[in-house]
């Protein structure tokens, strides 16, 4: 579901990895691990083509990104499920909203989408969806990106820092709701540096970090 193929990214004169090549295959869960400043955050951007490597490939669900401008919103939008540091809702728009803004006018695919309400109340957010995200705490905010990913369903999950905002019960929730889609046959890619995270993963990616 991703293959990166010898890539390298570079920042300034520093490449944050040079020649990257590995794979996250269907049903597995794979953990990219590295100190501060080794570019696991550009990693994630760079497959979900928020960002572009300098060299090599990159392909996601048998799609070479980076292709086509309209490639990549396909992908975005049919593909790729992402969990942000920064949660990536709009904060002036309701629960319910953003979870609406996944759901495609693909009726087989929306036929099989649980219902927002039932998302949120796998993540502990139930009867939440009218409130304004903005009045949430940033737990809650981050529940309420995992709940979009159950409600989209995506085949390809990027997950950054997933756990940082959460105590130590509902960052469990989140692992084991990655864990599922894992188990329904998605590819999961966390950027993580909490050693449970890492240990709940099949494997690791590990980024050295930047060199010159």
């Amino acid at each position: 579901m991703i293959t990166v193929e010898h890539a390298t990214k570079r920042k300034g004169t520093r490449a944050l990895w040079d020649a990257l090549s590995f794979a996250v295959g269907p049903g597995e869960m794979v953990a990219v691990t590295g100190p501060s400043g080794s570019g696991k955050s550009t990693l994630l951007d760079c497959i979900g083509r928020l960002d572009d490597v300098d060299s090599g490939t990159i392909t996601v669900g048998g799609v070479v990104a980076g292709t086509s401008r309209r490639t990549d919103r396909l992908l975005r939008r049919d593909v790729i499920g992402y969990l942000f540091q920064n949660y990536g809702l709009v904060e002036d728009a309701s629960v319910g909203a953003n979870l609406d803004i996944v759901r495609t006018r693909r009726s087989t695919r929306s036929e099989r989408r649980p219902t927002n309400e039932a998302a949120l109340e796998t993540v502990g957010l139930g009867r939440r969806g009218s409130r304004p995200v903005a009045e949430l705490s940033g737990g809650e905010q981050q529940r309420v990106a995992l709940a979009r990913l159950i409600v989209k369903q995506p085949t390809v999950i990027l997950a950054d820092e997933p756990t940082a905002a959460l105590d130590d019960d509902n960052g469990r929730m989140v692992m084991d709701v990655l864990a599922q889609f894992a188990g329904r046959g998605a590819a999961v890619l966390i950027a993580t540096h909490v050693a449970a995270v890492r240990d709940a993963c099949m494997r690791t990616v590990d980024l050295p970090g930047p060199t010159d």
